[in-house]
């Protein structure tokens, strides 16, 4: 049945109706595999839908069918054949006719190359045509036009699906997904500014180069004189990032596939094997990623990041991170989530710990309260770089110890907006404050070895108060004579029972 027309869906509205699509699936598919068919069929179904309306738009400007559909008068090409309404004709092989039709649409758009790859609907014991008939009804009972749905509300729609996933699928689908308040910090702490250029090199479904577009949308700036780029390992992670900035209205992104510690993608140079610098670096790595490219390290970084040293075979996090600064401009600012283990484990990560403050590049390691990822439990810092420190922080670094800063939730914890505001604005106001932060000399954090352990440099709890050792000496003598006295009372009683001498 078609949708009633006109219609205008909240943001509420809207999720609601994109998460009812997974209870259609349930007990077909892995929960953890929901994301991929219905991102897919939510982008499908608002690329035809976006295509329609600018036809119509052209159509009533130009009064010439053929020019209304001309691809140039077009953002993207829908083929001919592959709309949605033509899907809908058919009743039987219904998968198979949804795969060419996502198969033709990334031809005819390189810039969408690869965002279907791994949807297919071809599977009839998965996919049968009873299920996929449910599924695109579900879909078409609420129009996607840009005028029914605006990008800032169907991309926000997005993100909560992808929040969602991560939650309902726990582990598996928490691998793509920092919580939002958690990137909200960082990119807080950075302040990306109009004409940057922002870079997260693992970025995962693009929730930390949106949230740089977000701020920016929060304070008056321009978002579109922000130039992103990302790189992401994950082909569903990196389809879905790609989906999502393209339904966010956001062309001007550049998120390439592979591996960003063996086969970086972005280069000054690529001949010369030089990497491109960027102003604002962000990223929440793989945590202690056991097959991270050591081999390949250990003999020497062909793109000259090693510059500290060969991190650990077991622990990738340093390599990453050393990616990440090998990537900043000469004043360049970067934040990376990392855990704890980073901060005060020794051997080769010691040795590049040393080497990262001794240059100064370590301006702050923010750390967050408990249970904030999907996942895992493992405590997480953030550690902020900035290659041009101002004058007044050289030789410091500030700790800031987050740990109680969060709210309890039933399975995981979360920060609130008042969370958020205090951790970055710690990092701003670089100040002492007692049982929360303080600015560390590097002569201390010498003296410590160079573990950056915040425990070591910032208690959340008070001191004990101070024992005074004669009043205590004092209550034991009184507690001793009460005890003296209750023997000698029992002593009494027994002998009265006759069970004494």
């Amino acid at each position: 049945m078609p949708p009633t027309q006109p219609q205008s869906l909240t943001l509420a509205e809207l999720e609601r109706h994109l998460w009812g699509a997974a209870d259609l699936l349930r007990g077909s598919i892995d929960s953890g595999d929901f994301k991929h068919y219905i991102f897919g069929l939510l982008f499908y179904k608002r690329l035809c839908d976006v295509w329609q309306e600018e036809y119509e738009q052209r159509l009533a400007e130009y009064d010439d069918a053929d020019l209304a559909a001309d691809p140039e008068e077009h953002r993207f090409h829908i083929p001919e054949g592959c709309f949605w309404a033509d899907v809908r004709q058919v009743s039987v092989d219904i998968g198979t006719i949804l795969n060419t039709s996502f198969r033709a649409i990334e031809d005819a758009n390189p810039r969408l190359k690869g965002v279907f790859q791994d949807v297919d609907f071809a599977n009839k014991q998965r996919f049968p045509d009873a299920m996929l008939e449910r599924l695109l009804q579900h879909f078409e009972k609420h129009r996607m036009r840009r005028a029914d749905v605006p990008s800032t509300v169907l991309g926000d729609a997005y993100e909560y699906l992808i929040a969602k996933f991560a939650d309902d699928a726990g582990k598996k689908g928490g691998e793509f997904y920092t919580p939002k308040q958690v990137v909200r910090i960082m990119v807080e702490i950075l302040q990306p500014e109009e004409g940057q250029t922002v870079y997260d090199p693992t970025c995962g479904s693009g929730g930390m180069l949106l949230e740089a577009v977000h701020y920016m949308e929060r304070h008056g700036l321009n978002p579109k004189a922000l130039t992103l780029f990302g790189q992401e390992k994950n082909l569903n992670t990196w389809a879905i990032c790609k989906m999502s900035l393209f339904l966010h209205d956001i062309d001007d992104a550049f998120v390439e596939r592979g591996d960003t510690l063996l086969d970086p993608k972005h280069f000054a140079d690529a001949a010369a094997k030089t990497l491109r610098r960027f102003d604002l670096v962000l990223a929440n790595p793989p945590f202690s990623l056991k097959k991270w490219g050591h081999a390949r390290w250990s003999k020497g970084d062909p793109f000259g990041r090693d510059t500290y040293g060969c991190p650990p075979k077991s622990y990738g996090d340093l390599a990453f991170i050393q990616h990440m600064v090998a990537s900043l401009s000469a004043r360049g600012r970067m934040a990376v989530v990392v855990p704890h283990g980073v901060l005060f484990r020794g051997g080769a990560e010691g040795r590049i710990r040393k080497g990262l403050l001794e240059d100064d590049l370590i301006d702050a390691v923010v750390g967050l309260g408990p249970n904030l990822f999907y996942g895992t439990g493992i405590p997480a810092a953030l550690v902020v770089i900035d290659r041009a420190k101002p004058p007044e922080r050289r030789g410091q670094v500030l700790i800031v110890n987050g740990e109680k800063d969060f709210v309890p939730g039933k399975n995981q914890n979360n920060l609130s907006d008042e969370n958020v505001a205090r951790l970055a604005g710690a990092v701003h106001r670089y100040a002492d404050e007692a049982l929360f932060c303080r600015v560390v000399p590097l002569d201390e954090i010498r003296d410590n070895d160079h573990n950056l352990n915040l425990t070591r440099y910032v208690q959340t709890d008070p001191p004990p108060p101070p024992i005074d050792v004669k009043a205590e000496v004092a209550t034991l003598h009184a507690l001793m004579a009460q005890r003296d006295e209750a023997e000698t009372r029992m002593a009494g009683f027994l002998r009265e029972l006759g069970y004494a001498d």
